[in-house]
């Protein structure tokens, strides 16, 4: 079995510390996944009866993409060293998937941000509509807690919730725009960033495994 030389052997290395960095960009998108998702104050939020659950759909992406992620950059890592054409074209066919499922996680993040958040202010006034309900009282309760803010758009909602509350206080349909537009925007930025980084290893991939098959056909 012939080995490849040269340049070749340089873009086998360079495959190499490229799969070991993606294999840590994995376990990157994995812990931002797995923070977004178990955040306290997004659980928080997030929880109760009738609650939105789209946010969580992007969230839940980004998890298995990182999953496979490190399982493809562990073996990404063997075939570059191996110098396996089998191993390098399973490993460009599995980035594309990653890449379709990363490029999926941040153009959901992006396009469905209006509506997730409009989902979560409708959970809250809907919540708030009757304050004289336990269930309503508590799931308000725990809106001005975590996003500091009290009552709604409307200056009855805000009297009947919080008497006379501070002066400078955010009223809650504001907070929840702030607060999800920020994680929305992780998810968006590290999709599609992770995305971008993935089209070199596909590149480095395929060469390698044309350099090795004209190699071995030489031989």
């Amino acid at each position: 079995m012939g080995k490849v030389q040269g340049g070749m052997k340089c873009v086998k290395y360079l495959l190499f510390v490229f799969n070991f960095i993606f294999w840590l960009s994995g376990l990157l998108v994995l812990a931002v996944g797995l923070w977004l998702g178990f955040d306290p104050e997004t659980a928080e939020l997030l929880t109760g009866d009738g609650a939105p659950n789209t946010f969580f759909i992007a969230v839940y992406i980004l998890l298995g993409a990182g999953g496979l992620m490190m399982i493809v950059g562990f073996f990404g890592c063997f075939g570059a060293v191996r110098e396996s054409q089998c191993l390098l074209a399973s490993f460009f066919a599995c980035l594309i998937i990653i890449f379709g499922a990363e490029v999926a996680a941040g153009v959901f993040g992006f396009i469905n941000k209006e509506q997730i958040i409009e989902e979560v202010q409708k959970f809250y006034s809907s919540s708030v509509a009757d304050v004289t309900t336990v269930n309503g009282t508590a799931i308000a309760s725990i809106y001005h807690r975590t996003l500091n803010c009290c009552g709604g758009s409307t200056s009855d909602i805000t009297e009947a919730l919080c008497g006379q509350p501070e002066e400078n206080i955010r009223d809650c349909l504001t907070a929840i725009t702030e607060f999800f537009d920020e994680k929305l925007h992780i998810i968006g930025f590290t999709g599609i960033g992770i995305a971008g980084v993935m089209i070199i290893g596909m590149i480095f991939s395929m060469v390698l495994c044309c350099a090795i098959r004209n190699n071995r056909e030489v031989i």
